[in-house]
C-alpha cells in the first residue's frame, strides 16, 4: 500500500503538468490568432486610408443625388414617405459600397493572383475573411451617418434615436457586406462579377421595398424581395427610426443576424486562394 501511494502521486503530477501545457498551448494559439487578425485588419485599414477620398465620394455621390432628386420631385411628402426616402437612400449607399464595390474589389484581387500571396502566409482563412468584412464595415458606416444627417436637414424631420438602432445598423451593414464579400470570393470571372453586382445593385435598390413600400410592387417582386437582406433592413430601420424598438424590429433584426451567419458560413466554404 505504501508503494502504491508514491506511484499515484507521480501520476497526478504528470496529469497536472499535461493539463497545464495544453492550457498554455491553447492560450498561445489564441494570442497568435488575435495578432494575425490585427495585422490583417491593419493592412485593410491602410488600403482605406490611401483611397478614403474616392471611397467617400463613391459612398455618397449616388445616394445623395437620388435623395436630392426625390426631394425636388416629391411634392408635400408625408413623414412616412420622407422616412422611406431617407432610409432607402441610406441603404442605397450601403448597396453601392458593401455589395457592389466590395464584390468587385475582392474579385479583382482574386483574379490578379493577390490571394496567392496570402496563401503563402501562416494565417487562418477566417482571420482573412473577418479582416475583409471589417474593411467593408468601415467603408459603409460613414456614408450611412452622413446620409442620415443630410436627409434630416433636407426634409426637416427628426429621427427617434434609441439603443435599438445599434444592432439594426450593425447587422444591416454586416449582412449586405457579407453578401458582397461572398460574391467576390465566389467570382468565377471578373467580368461576370461586374455584370452580376451591377444588375443586383439596380434590382435591389429599385425593384424591392428599399425605396418604395412592399404593397407598391407586383406580387412576383414581393416574393423575390424576401430573399434579400435589404428587405428586412429597410423595414427594421424605418420602424426603429420612427418609433424605436418593437417586436417587428426584433424579428427583422433576427433575420438579418441569420443572413449574416449564413454569409460567413458560405464565405468560409468558397474562399479559394488560387484561381483554377
Amino acid at each position: 500500500m505504501e508503494k502504491i501511494k508514491p506511484s499515484m502521486q507521480s501520476h497526478d503530477l504528470q496529469l497536472q503538468e499535461t493539463v497545464f501545457l495544453q492550457g498554455h498551448e491553447q492560450q498561445s494559439i489564441i494570442q497568435r490568432r488575435i495578432t494575425e487578425w490585427l495585422i490583417l485588419a491593419r493592412i485593410q485599414f491602410t488600403i482605406i486610408r490611401e483611397a478614403w477620398v474616392w471611397i467617400f465620394i463613391m459612398a455618397c455621390m449616388f445616394p445623395l443625388t437620388t435623395l436630392l432628386f426625390l426631394k425636388f420631385f416629391t411634392v408635400d411628402p408625408t413623414p412616412a414617405v420622407m422616412t422611406r426616402i431617407i432610409t432607402g437612400n441610406m441603404l442605397f449607399g450601403l448597396i453601392v459600397m458593401g455589395l457592389n464595390s466590395m464584390a468587385q474589389e475582392i474579385s479583382w484581387q482574386k483574379h490578379q493572383g493577390h490571394f496567392t500571396y496570402y496563401s503563402s502566409l501562416p494565417i487562418a482563412k477566417v482571420n482573412f475573411i473577418f479582416a475583409n468584412l471589417l474593411r467593408g464595415l468601415i467603408m459603409c458606416v460613414p456614408s450611412f451617418i452622413i446620409l442620415a444627417m443630410i436627409g434630416q436637414l433636407a426634409y426637416g424631420i427628426q429621427f427617434h434615436y434609441s439603443w435599438g438602432l445599434v444592432p439594426v445598423l450593425l447587422l444591416t451593414v454586416f449582412s449586405v457586406v457579407g453578401a458582397g464579400v461572398l460574391i467576390g470570393f465566389w467570382s468565377p470571372s471578373h467580368q461576370l462579377t461586374n455584370m452580376l453586382v451591377q444588375a443586383l445593385m439596380m434590382f435591389i435598390s429599385f425593384l424591392t421595398p428599399v425605396m418604395v413600400d412592399m404593397d407598391q410592387l407586383p406580387m412576383i417582386l414581393q416574393w423575390f424581395s424576401y430573399i434579400f437582406p435589404t428587405t428586412y433592413a429597410a423595414e427594421a430601420m424605418r420602424e426603429v427610426l420612427i418609433s424605436g424598438w418593437s417586436g417587428s424590429v426584433a424579428w427583422n433584426t433576427l433575420v438579418l443576424l441569420f443572413f449574416s451567419l449564413i454569409s460567413i458560413v458560405l464565405i468560409l466554404k468558397k474562399v479559394d486562394w488560387r484561381v483554377e
